[in-house]
């Protein structure tokens, strides 16, 4: 994608803009305990964390507001990576700008001493953030280095968050293209099922077809092959490796019954015989895989 520099390091500055609407909320939860905690909030309660984009295991968990009554009330706090917001979460799922500002309202920051929940809406928070949201909310066009057309937009983390980018971008492609390519992150068992169960059904979408992304090296890993052998040839460990890909295809057609066909990422030590056990392998399972033959012309489908 380019431009890459802009887009690996501050790009639109969108994550600079989610992470002030996340922090702008925590300020406000405390300043509210400070001013008189008119809503009662229980400080023990609060589940609402601030946020860095910057993977800090020192910021994880902290104690805030020290040093006396002018710096707040002390309480156990900490900060998450600001792609793994809530934040992040709600601009990807929301379909426009009444419906970001709805799900802002929603979020519950903790309870009172009576223990009803407490939320951005209650704080008046949510009008404030979603102003600040504004221009991230709009979707980002770049390219590939093939001058393909994309847009990226929001933070497809599947490990620590919604695992998908946004609800409108994809919807915008859908628009302009003949057919649109969306990325769900890390494997069928985690980001696909994200995909399905979280942004499909919020948003109305339908996957017409998916693909299962594969290298051999990957799967000789899998097989038992240690990481400075992978350049080797090894059908067995290969063939052995095999399971994990099936068991993603199991998931993809079976599970959630969507079309699947597997593309095989080649790397230059990757040998011919490899390369067709995994696709005889796929095709005795019941689906198509392809892979580009390096240096030549054609391509084995």
């Amino acid at each position: 994608m380019v431009p890459m520099e802009d887009i690996n390091l501050h790009f639109t500055g969108d994550l600079h803009a989610i992470g002030a609407a996340n922090n702008l909320l925590a300020a406000m939860i405390d300043n509210h305990i400070y001013q008189g905690n008119e809503l009662d909030i229980q400080p023990q309660s609060i589940s609402w964390k601030r946020c860095v984009d910057m993977n800090d295991r020192q910021l994880r968990h902290v104690v805030s507001g020290l040093q006396g009554r002018t710096n707040g009330v002390p309480r156990e706090d900490g900060f998450e990576i600001t792609v793994a917001s809530e934040i992040m979460a709600i601009l990807c799922l929301a379909s426009d700008r009444n419906d970001l500002k709805t799900r802002l309202e929603r979020i519950v920051i903790g309870f009172s001493y009576d223990r009803k929940p407490v939320t951005a809406g209650d704080l008046r928070a949510a009008g404030a953030m979603a102003a600040i949201l504004k221009d991230a909310f709009k979707p980002n066009l770049v390219q590939t280095l093939e001058n393909n057309p994309a847009i990226i937009h929001g933070g497809p983390f599947a490990n620590i968050a919604h695992g998908c980018n946004s609800v409108i971008a994809t919807k915008t492609a859908m628009q302009l293209g003949d057919y649109a390519v969306t990325e769900a992150g890390f494997g069928a068992d985690l980001g696909a099922e994200k995909f399905v169960n979280i942004k499909c059904r919020t948003s109305g979408i339908t996957p017409a077809a998916a693909v299962v992304v594969a290298t051999v090296r990957a799967l000789k890993m899998h097989g038992g092959v240690e990481k400075v052998d992978l350049d080797r040839e090894d059908v067995s460990a290969l063939e052995q490796g095999m399971p994990n890909l099936l068991r993603h295809l199991d998931n993809m057609t079976h599970v959630y019954g969507i079309p699947t066909v597997v593309s095989i990422n080649r790397f230059p030590t990757d040998t011919d015989e490899e390369l067709e056990k995994v696709s005889s392998l796929c095709q005795h399972h019941g689906t198509q895989s392809k892979y580009q033959m390096v240096g030549q012309k054609e391509e084995k489908v």
